[in-house]
C-alpha cells in the first residue's frame, strides 16, 4: 500500500485512539480531517479508568504491542509536554495478577514485593498481602484530557475537526473508497480510519464487510474523597483504584447485569465501603459520578487493526484495551498508512481473519 505525502485521510471518530491516529497522521503529512458524531473523547473514553497496563493472563497474540505501549507513551511525552500521564506503578495482589504466570509469558516482568515493600508503596493499605506484583513501569492518565492534547497535536499539524458530524454513509467507486457522507456533504477522501468505538461494527456494516464486536460494559467510579489515600495503582479482589493529582478517587468494576442491586449507583456505594475497610484514613468516600462504558471488543477477544479487504482504502481500529494501546497503534497504523510499511507486530490484528465468515 504505496503512501504519500497529502494524503486525504479521514478518520472517524474522536476517542483517544481516534486522537492518537488523527496526531500520528497529520504529523506525517496526510491533510487529516477528523469525523466525530458527538464531541471529543465522548464515548468510552470518557468512562475509562485509563490504565496504561501491559500485563496478561495467559499466552498473548498481542504481546509485542504491549510491550511496546509504554515506549510509545514515553515518545509522546517528548512531542506533547500536555500529556500528563503519572508513572506511578501499579500493585496487584488478586486473580491473575498476582504474579502466578511464568516472567516468559509477560510482556514486562513485575517485581514481586513484600509485605513490608507493599507498606511503604501504599502506607495506608489495611490489609496488606503476604507478597503481591509491582509493575513499576505501569500508570495512568486522564483519558479525556490526553484525548484533547491529541486532536490539539493533529490540529497544530493541520487537522479540520468536525465534531457533532455522524456519519451517513460512504462513496466507493470501483471498490475502493472515495468519500464519507456527513450532514454537510461529502468529504473526499483517499483513505478514511474507523475508529470509532462500538460503532465500527456498524460503519462498516455500510461497507457490506460486517465485523464482529461485541459491546462490553465495564463500570467506571469516580469519588470525592481525601487527598494521598492511594499513591500507586492498585488492583485488588476488593478493589480496583487509583488516585488523580485533584484528589479524585477513580474505580473500576466488572458490569455484573442489570437489576437494581448491581446498578452503578448500587455497586459505587458497595466499591466505597470496600474501599474504607481496605484504605486507612478513608473516612468519608463519596460517589461523584457512576456509569457504564461500553468497550468495542472483538468477539476473539483480539483488536482488529488494518486494511478492510473487499473495499479498498479503508483502515480499521477496533480495540481493547483502547488506552494502554492507543499511542503504539497511532504509531504503527500511521507508519502502515503513510509510508506503506506494513507492520509486523499488527499482523495477528487483521480484519481479513473473518474472511471465512464472509
Amino acid at each position: 500500500m504505496e503512501g504519500t505525502q497529502g494524503k486525504r485521510i479521514v478518520v472517524i471518530g474522536a476517542g483517544i485512539v481516534g486522537a492518537s491516529l488523527a496526531y500520528h497522521l497529520a504529523a506525517k503529512g496526510a491533510k487529516v480531517t477528523v469525523v466525530e458524531a458527538e464531541g471529543i473523547a465522548s464515548g468510552v473514553t470518557g468512562r475509562s479508568f485509563a490504565w496504561i497496563n501491559t500485563s496478561y493472563a495467559g499466552p498473548d497474540p498481542i504481546a509485542e504491542l504491549r510491550g511496546a505501549a509504554i515506549e510509545a507513551y514515553r515518545q509522546l511525552e517528548t512531542q506533547l509536554p500536555g500529556l500528563n500521564i503519572r508513572w506511578t506503578g501499579a500493585l496487584s495482589y488478586s486473580g491473575v495478577q498476582s504474579g502466578a504466570l511464568p516472567v516468559a509469558e509477560r510482556p514486562f516482568s513485575p517485581s514481586q514485593v513484600s509485605r513490608s515493600q507493599i507498606l511503604e508503596l501504599e502506607p495506608n493499605l489495611k490489609n496488606p498481602p503476604e507478597s503481591a506484583s509491582y509493575a513499576a513501569e505501569e500508570g495512568a492518565l486522564d483519558a479525556v484530557d490526553a484525548a484533547h492534547v491529541l486532536i490539539a497535536g493533529a490540529r497544530a499539524h493541520g487537522a479540520e475537526v468536525l465534531t457533532q458530524m455522524p456519519v451517513l454513509g460512504f462513496e466507493v467507486q470501483r471498490a475502493r473508497i472515495i468519500g464519507v457522507r456527513t450532514g454537510i456533504g461529502t468529504i473526499e477522501a483517499d483513505t478514511v480510519v474507523v475508529a470509532a468505538g462500538t460503532a465500527i461494527a456498524t460503519l462498516t456494516e455500510m461497507l457490506e464487510v460486517p465485523l464482529p464486536i461485541e459491546a462490553s460494559p465495564a463500570i467506571f467510579i469516580r469519588y470525592k474523597a481525601q487527598p494521598n489515600l492511594v499513591r500507586t495503582l492498585i488492583s485488588s479482589a476488593e478493589m480496583e483504584v487509583r488516585q488523580t493529582t485533584d484528589g479524585a478517587l477513580l474505580a473500576a468494576e466488572d458490569y455484573l447485569d442489570d437489576a437494581l442491586e448491581n446498578q452503578p449507583d448500587a455497586i459505587a456505594r458497595r466499591t466505597a465501603r470496600a474501599i474504607q475497610r481496605e484504605l486507612h484514613g478513608a473516612v468519608s468516600v463519596e460517589p461523584e459520578l457512576a456509569c457504564v462504558g461500553l468497550r468495542p471488543m472483538p468477539v476473539d477477544g483480539v483488536p482488529i487493526i488494518g486494511y478492510l479487504p473487499k473495499v479498498h482504502g479503508v483502515y480499521v481500529c477496533a480495540m481493547h484495551p483502547g488506552v494502554t494501546l492507543a499511542a503504539i497503534v497511532g504509531r504503527l497504523a500511521s507508519e502502515e498508512i503513510i509510508d506503506g510499511t506494513m507492520q509486523g507486530a499488527l499482523d495477528p490484528c487483521r480484519p481479513d481473519r473473518f474472511l471465512q465468515a464472509w
